[in-house]
């Protein structure tokens, strides 16, 4: 009971001292960052070269830490040096001031172009910025920069990093810093002033040194002498004098009688705009004592043709607008349309039913009527105009996108074989307009290869370029819509009428090539084959000797692979084999029974009968003799094989493959591929009666023959020979078409190529592209065209850089165009590689303009004229040779000088707003009122004032240390950048 009367015990709770705090966390974090960036003790390096800054490689790593739940980055700016860590403690002596403080009396990097703002306005090669995250508010609060400014304070001493660290406060867009430096017995405060509107004191080169000598506050008189540099930046903005040498094309000239349709073969070049929108000239005073300049509130001397150095650089305009990126970017939205040319134009001029198409045909039949007068154009645009206004009707417009007049112009561009021709002229040439004479190979020629585009010289490569110019100047995607159906008609008209198609090579389609090229190269083989025919000649025949060789008694040529079912690939299905269908390559009247077709071949090396009578034979190959009737072996003619696009092939291997790999799926296969096989052996049993089959294979694989040299029983050497080991498999593939052919001469076997199926396919593939899809088939092309066309223009110019992009644009071009369906980013990033290069020519070509390269007739200093252009484009700031004295000094004066007659003759006003003017004056910039500056040129845009001295701080005794102060006036705000060092030894 006394226990339970008691008082509970008081819990007391024990608050550890010891515990680390948020900041001091935050002061360990920082530590912990420059220790893994080994940023700790004595900072090392060699003295800076002149122009380091600029020339030199900078770099950057980053990290992140935290004040509690507020978040920092934490960035290592440092330019790249040779000299190792242990060469640089080994030159530095004990005593030696750390290398930052160095740094900020360099005279050798004032004022870098494109550098940090802390290099440019401290000097500094390596230092370190602690910054806000990204997602976090700016550091206004004076108590939390003073927080701030201690941790790193504490940090550098207790690490004993020599690097400069920074803190970014107040708002980013302010660029406001402070920092530290802190060296053995030495440290350097940097400070910052940044104002909207700057007292008039500090306007001139008088204030910013009491400024400079007070916040010192040296104990030593005289004053040791301050070193200044001095920089004046003027901008020049009125080209009103100079006119831009692009002139637009002229929409009206490209159908009009002088040019012609010659402008439909070219891409457009250059900026519509002047791409140059500012000249800025700095005008420097380098390394001046102090009392040399006299820049007060009431004079200057500063006067800018005075000044030892000039430097220039030029402000590029934003994203200016450029012929041959506008035609890129417009025909690449053509891409991503949906529509279909039938919803676009109506209803279609191939439907089948209706009386428009009783109209075409009516038309296509007048064409094929002989003409005794030449023939204005083989297109039937002409011919279905009645038919086409009717049309209209559906398409519920009055008129078509493309008007006659550039329609004819692009038919007889894309087709010169239709203009001015007599019938019979034309079909003397038509066997030779199908590119039999490409142009020389060359490598911007064989360009279309590697981005699988089509020749520069070919039907497809015009109509991308046609397209191209049709869907930025006539009509968009309706005129590109109108030209296409106009071109398959005449696709169409030229298959129904046999006229080849100019601007393709001859041959199978070109794999090389864009899918559209080679259907059309396709159509071409279709016309070739039925011209042919229809003719009744042996055109479509021909010796298809693998080796080429006819009189040797060898075959030349390797058709011996691994497997007898390989020997060739033939793009024709086992259809081919049926001897049900009675369809021959060509129908003659006079066609004779074979003899002997009842009779049955015998086994494998079994004779022909040879009472058949010898047909299809084209020539004796050289001495080869049959080995049993011992008669000539005598060439066949054999069929071409069918030739193939990739969408084919691709076709085709699928169904192959879908036949898995059974050994019966195998052999059918094989049956498959060898369709061309079992025609050659027909055709060589016709041409050779009683021949086996050791003597095709001599013929069509000689390395399937083995021949030796042996002794026969009367001691003589006798050449013997015999089939090798995989034609002696039993039942492959070569015995048992052997024993399957009969013989049948070519002009009697069935078509291995049915080209009326062939054409009226792809004329069916070509009707249904839609615009997107015909713009995805030729921007291969137009991508293609478009480098031929800078490296045109580059050509003239001669831009170094400019040659490196092409270089990169054709690699990344080829990596990019191979594949069916490239991305659209990456086609993305090419066009805007060309827009790249476009716009840098273009500029170069104003620059040139102004400082008129071309109008120089010293070839010397025209010359130099010419690497000071290239040195703007490629560099971002260059030095004036001479500065006003020199060549490009006094055009640029003479800039100037114009510039200002003209602002003067703008600025003249009535005499009733004169005192309403001059007190604007009076309350303008400061520069507007002083006298001594020279009115030639306008108020300088940018004052810039560099102060050193090296003076003892805070006491007499102390140690000589760096200081300096950077100061920038601009019309929008004036700041000082402040780096004070003093000695700590006696703190």
């Amino acid at each position: 009971m006394a226990a339970d009367s008691e008082p509970e015990s008081e819990v007391f709770e024990i608050t550890d001292f010891t515990t680390a705090s948020e900041w001091e966390r935050f002061i360990s974090k920082i530590e912990e960052v420059l220790n893994d960036w080994k940023l700790i003790g004595i900072s090392s390096g060699k003295p800076l070269e002149k122009g380091i800054f600029t020339t030199g490689t900078w770099e950057e790593k980053s990290d992140e830490i935290s004040f509690a739940d507020f978040k920092f980055s934490v960035t290592h700016h440092y330019l790249v040096q040779e000299l190792s860590d242990k060469d640089g403690k080994e030159e530095m002596g004990e005593d030696a001031l750390p290398l930052p403080m160095q740094d900020l009396l360099c005279m050798n990097n004032d004022f870098p172009p494109r550098a940090h703002c802390l290099v440019r306005w401290y000097g500094l090669r390596e230092f370190v910025v602690i910054a806000p995250a990204a997602n976090n508010d700016a550091v206004i609060s004076e108590s939390k920069c003073n927080l701030l400014l201690s941790s790193i304070s504490i940090a550098l001493g207790n690490t004993g990093c020599q690097v400069p660290l920074f803190v970014q406060i107040h708002h980013k867009w302010r660029r406001m810093y402070v920092g530290e430096c802190q060296g053995p017995g030495v440290r350097t405060d940097f400070e910052m002033v940044h104002l909207r509107k700057v007292p008039s004191q500090y306007t001139h080169l008088a204030g910013l040194l009491d400024i400079f000598k007070t916040k010192i506050g040296c104990p030593l008189t005289p004053l040791p002498p301050v070193s200044m540099a001095i920089r004046l930046t003027f901008v020049l903005q009125d080209w009103q004098q100079y006119f831009w040498p692009q002139q637009p094309p002229d929409i009206d000239a490209l159908v009009g009688g002088e040019v012609g349709g010659l402008e439909f073969g070219k891409l457009p070049f250059g900026a519509c705009e002047d791409p140059i929108s500012e000249l800025h000239l700095a005008t420097t005073w380098p390394h001046l004592a102090e009392g040399i300049i006299v820049d007060n509130d009431v004079y200057s001397d500063l006067d800018p043709l005075q000044a030892p150095q000039w430097s220039v650089r030029v402000r590029k305009a934003d994203n200016p607008q450029c012929l041959l990126g506008d035609f890129l970017t417009e025909f690449f939205k053509l891409c991503r349309r949906k529509e279909s040319t039938d919803e676009i134009l109506g209803r279609s001029a191939f439907d089948e039913e209706g009386k428009e198409v009783a109209d075409i045909t009516h038309a296509l039949s007048k064409l094929t009527e002989p003409a005794p007068v030449p023939i204005p154009k083989l297109s039937v645009t002409n011919m279905v105009h009645s038919a086409k206004k009717k049309i209209r009707k559906h398409r519920g417009v009055d008129e078509s996108p493309l008007n006659n007049d550039v329609l004819n112009t692009i038919l007889l561009f894309l087709f010169p074989d239709a203009a001015d021709k007599l019938a019979e002229v034309f079909e003397n040439r038509a066997s030779t307009s199908a590119g039999n004479n490409p142009p020389p190979e060359t490598e911007d020629y064989n360009l279309f290869s590697q981005f699988k585009s089509a020749p520069s010289d070919s039907l497809t490569y015009k109509l991308a370029l046609c397209l191209c110019m049709i869907n930025f100047y006539h009509g968009g995607v309706k005129g590109v819509a109108h030209l296409w159906q106009e071109f398959v008609l005449e696709m169409r008209y030229r298959w129904e009428n046999n006229y080849l198609i100019p601007g393709l090579a001859n041959g199978s389609p070109d794999l090389r090539c864009c899918l559209l090229h080679q259907k059309l190269q396709m159509l071409n083989c279709c016309i070739e084959r039925k011209k042919a025919r229809d003719e009744g000649k042996k055109g479509s025949m021909s010796d298809r000797s693998p080796g080429g060789a006819s009189g040797d008694g060898a075959k030349g040529g390797d058709h011996s692979g691994d497997n007898p079912d390989k020997e060739k690939e033939f793009g024709k299905s086992w259809e081919s084999w049926s001897d049900s269908e009675e369809e021959f390559f060509e129908c003659l009247s006079d066609t004779e029974d074979l003899k002997g077709n009842g009779q049955e071949n015998g086994k494998k090396g079994a004779k022909e009968p040879v009472n058949l009578k010898p047909e299809g034979r084209l020539h004796p190959h050289g001495k080869l003799m049959l080995l049993h009737p011992g008669e000539p072996l005598y060439v066949p003619i054999t069929q071409e094989p069918a030739p193939m696009t990739e969408d084919l092939l691709e076709e085709q291997s699928e169904v192959l493959a879908k036949l898995g790999t059974s050994a019966e799926g195998a052999h059918l296969r094989a049956r498959m591929q060898s369709a061309c096989l079992l025609s050659d052996m027909e055709s060589f049993k016709a041409a050779n009666p009683g021949c086996c089959l050791e003597d095709f294979v001599r013929w069509y694989s000689p390395r399937d023959y083995i021949e030796e040299e042996v002794i026969d029983e009367k001691g003589n050497k006798v050449i013997r020979g015999e089939l090798s080991a995989r034609m002696k498999i039993p039942s492959n593939m070569w015995v048992e078409a052997w024993e399957t052919a009969k013989p049948v001469p070519a002009r009697r076997q069935k078509r291995l190529f049915d080209d009326t199926r062939e054409a009226e396919k792809v004329l069916h593939y070509l009707a249904v592209q839609k615009p997107a899809d015909l713009a995805r088939h030729l921007l291969p092309c137009i991508i293609h065209a478009a480098v031929l066309k800078v490296k045109e223009e580059e050509a003239v110019e001669d831009i170094s850089s400019v040659k490196k992009i092409i270089k990169q644009i054709i690699s990344h071009s080829s990596k990019v165009l191979r594949f069916p369906s490239p991305e659209d980013k990456k086609l993305e990033e090419i066009i805007a590689q060309i827009m790249s290069v476009e716009a840098i020519i273009a500029r170069a070509r104003s620059l040139k303009a102004k400082f008129g390269v071309e109008k120089c007739e010293n070839e010397e200093e025209k010359e130099d004229l010419q690497r000071f252009v290239h040195s703007l484009l490629e560099q971002p700031e260059v030095s004036v040779v001479g500065a006003g004295r020199g060549p490009a000094g006094s055009i640029i004066h003479k800039l100037f000088v114009n510039a200002q007659r003209l602002t003067e003759s703008s600025d003249e006003v009535p005499a009733a707003v004169a005192p309403l003017e001059e007190e604007l004056r009076r309350s303008g910039c400061p520069e507007e009122r002083r006298p001594g500056l020279q009115s030639e040129f306008p108020p300088p845009a940018g004052r810039e004032v560099i102060l050193r001295a090296a003076v003892p701080r805070p006491a007499p005794y102390s140690k000589a240390l760096p200081q300096r102060m950077y100061s920038v006036l601009t019309r929008e705000d004036f700041r000082l950048a402040g780096a004070f060092s003093a000695d700590t030894t006696f703190f």
